[in-house]
């Protein structure tokens, strides 16, 4: 009980001011509208419009609630969940490319993490390729590893993928090479001992050992193949999909399709890296370290 007091204390704050912040943005528009039907606006008259217009510069969170209920619980309930005005099937769409994304980018990290660790040549040279490719900003990336895929026949959900992987690989990339070398010099030396291969260390050593750091970036790395995913749909003008749906909010001025869509996306992810945290919980107390 004492745990859950804070984060609704924390979610109350938030909510109050998404409300207050609401009537700031919308009221312009609500006194313009008072002006030219030459009528006064009292102080309730003037919130009850800022919480209810159809296109508002910020919507209220119950404007945005109701959005998220017509567009899934509704949908599901009329058997419509896969429809295509479904936020459950855009968000499916993007689901998809982002484990794609993440499971290359989870591979490609840990291939690079164990090549820097064991190669000197690759640590100098590939580590700050590795780093220096976080430096180019993903919108203007995004659109040339689409062109450049197309150009050889390849469309649809890998392109989104490897936009995933781009942002994804680099926390597993680093998190990898620090938990791979964070066992003390004494524990190496004691493999050597025992006269244990480097494979032996490897598996019985330093894998082990890099699992905290492993799943940690694991976590970050979600997150981040999901605004890859995201990203990806933005410039292909896709009809499916989370990006989808932003771009068609942007293009049609509806803010609360926009914020519906960004409240899935934000659901999506804190689902995914909860999953991550059950398994993470899970792997670390059977290998007695939880």
């Amino acid at each position: 009980m004492r745990s859950i007091v804070p984060v609704l204390t924390v979610v109350g704050v938030i909510f109050a001011l998404w409300y207050a912040a609401a009537i700031w943005l919308n009221a312009a528009w609500a006194y313009d509208k008072a002006k030219r039907a030459d009528v006064a606006l009292s102080t309730s008259e003037l919130v009850a419009d800022t919480w209810s217009q159809e296109k508002p510069r910020l919507p209220a969170p119950h404007q945005v609630g109701a959005e998220i209920w017509k567009t899934t619980g509704a949908m599901v309930a009329k058997g419509r969940a896969f429809s295509k005005r479904s936020l459950i099937y855009h968000s499916w769409i993007t689901l998809s490319a982002t484990l794609l994304g993440f499971a290359l980018g989870t591979g490609l990290g840990i291939l690079l993490a164990v090549g820097i660790v064991y190669n000197t040549v690759m640590d100098r040279s590939v580590m700050p390729w590795v780093i220096t490719s976080q430096t180019i900003p993903i919108l203007a990336l995004a659109p040339m590893i689409i062109v450049v895929l197309n150009a050889v026949g390849i469309s649809g959900l890998l392109p989104k993928a490897m936009i995933s992987m781009y942002l994804s690989f680099f926390p597993v990339v680093v998190g990898m090479v620090k938990g791979l070398r964070s066992p003390e010099v004494m524990q190496l030396d004691q493999m050597r001992t025992w006269n244990a291969s480097a494979s032996q260390t490897f598996w019985r050593l330093r894998l082990p050992a890099s699992m905290p750091y492993l799943f940690a970036s694991l976590k970050v790395g979600m997150a981040a193949s999901l605004v890859g995913a995201i990203v990806g749909e933005l410039p292909t003008g896709a009809v499916a999909g989370l990006g989808a749906r932003l771009l068609a909010g942007s293009y049609y001025g509806q803010t609360i399709q926009i914020w519906s869509a960004l409240i899935m996306a934000a659901a999506l992810a804190a689902v995914l890296v909860a999953i991550i945290g059950v398994i993470q919980r899970v792997t670390l107390s059977r290998m007695g370290m939880a």
